[in-house]
């Protein structure tokens, strides 16, 4: 076997990292910062849809 082979089957046999985890390095390692602020905007969103179709409805539109 190639070495790239046994890398590849070291490092799937490997614990696996969380999405979160694995964003943050990807942002660490590949400087894209500006991905940042978008990702924490859509967020806020998403939450706001959540929230908007509970009972928190009625509190989240007087804010507006």
């Amino acid at each position: 076997m190639s070495k790239q082979q046994d890398e590849f089957e070291r490092e799937a046999e490997g614990a696996q990292i969380g999405l979160l985890t694995e964003f943050w390095d990807f942002l660490k390692h590949n400087k894209k910062w500006w991905l940042t602020p978008i990702i924490v905007v859509l967020l806020l969103v998403a939450i706001l849809i959540v929230l908007g179709g509970s009972a928190a409805a009625p509190f989240i539109y007087t804010l507006f």
